[in-house]
């Protein structure tokens, strides 16, 4: 992604409130903090660039992690589970795999020194995975604020909204639907395996079961992902995952796609066209991404007295 704003200092745009009944996303604001805690935006960018040149990788994880939260935006993934409810960590699309923890960890400590009790994990997590996506060479978005954190969560709610790796080009509509995502930012939103890498146990199905699978590719990647063992061995998911671009549509357009369900979007289907637009016209694909990204991470928002502002993020108050 090439870089469309400061990573530092961005412009955000503010939302406005309904006159008559405002929404969740509504009370989201741009200067939410600007009283409160005026220099939180500066601690989430240094501590995201330190993780991100330390690690490439993570800039990758953390952008997953807002993802695995944001079929709900309230933090509960980050939960450890307790007596009371099995936490996100723990379910199939999520254990073993997702992974940032310490790094928000990081962050959320050292607001406490600054503004305690006043940054939400879940919009630390909103920051985080923008400047994750600017820090490998994409596109920053406009940022609202306001947030609060959930006081549970629900393994049994990840299992079924998550889209599995495994899922058809309908599926996925589906799936994305039903979090009021079109086709559309389902592509655009998919285009976040640009960078990262996925677990063999993910893939392996596709390399034994699928047609549509470069040959060349379907070797060199079974040198990785035996048929059995090797369940966490790691493969990239487009040929430049430590940068945010388009060559994941590319990688689609010559049946490289690692996942089945990444190369769903390419097999002859109503998507085929937009990953060709996104594949020669990376500022299209950018732009597109982060237009989504905004209408994600304004998904379902506990906003007002709902929630809380947890203090550490992996246990409620």
């Amino acid at each position: 992604m090439d870089e469309f704003s400061e990573k530092t200092i961005e412009k955000i745009r503010g939302v406005r409130d309904s006159e008559i009944a405002p929404s969740r996303e509504s009370q989201l604001t741009a200067n939410f903090y600007a009283r409160t805690c005026p220099n939180f935006r500066s601690v989430i960018t240094r501590a995201v660039n330190s993780a991100v040149s330390s690690e490439a990788r993570m800039g990758a994880s953390l952008l997953r992690l807002h993802f695995h939260d944001c079929f709900g935006c309230d933090a509960s993934v980050l939960l450890d589970t307790t007596a009371n409810f099995t936490g996100e960590k723990g379910a199939g699309p999520n254990a073993g795999s997702i992974r940032g923890f310490n790094v928000i960890d990081t962050i959320k400590t050292q607001l406490e020194r600054q503004c305690a009790g006043v940054v939400s994990c879940a919009d630390i997590l909103a920051a985080a995975a923008r400047d994750s996506v600017v820090a490998l060479g994409g596109p920053g978005w406009n940022l609202v604020f306001g947030r609060r954190d959930s006081t549970t969560a629900s393994a049994n709610t990840a299992n079924s909204n998550l889209p599995a790796p495994t899922l058809s080009l309908s599926g996925l509509i589906s799936s994305f639907s039903n979090q009021n995502l079109n086709a559309n930012e389902l592509v655009a939103l998919s285009g976040a395996h640009t960078i990262g890498q996925a677990r063999c146990t993910t893939f392996r199905s596709r390399l034994a079961n699928d047609n549509n699978i470069n040959a060349s590719f379907a070797t060199s990647t079974r040198a990785n992902c035996p048929t059995s063992g090797g369940d966490n061995n790691l493969s990239p998911l487009d040929a430049t995952p430590t940068r945010f671009d388009n060559r994941y549509f590319s990688d689609l357009i010559s049946q490289r796609g690692l996942l089945h369900s990444d190369q769903e979007l390419f097999n002859g289907g109503s998507t085929d066209a937009l990953v060709r637009t996104y594949a020669s016209n990376q500022a299209t694909f950018f732009r597109d991404f982060a237009s989504a990204m905004v209408k994600m991470s304004n998904l379902n928002p506990l906003t007002g007295s709902n929630g809380q502002i947890r203090t550490n993020c992996r246990r409620t108050n």
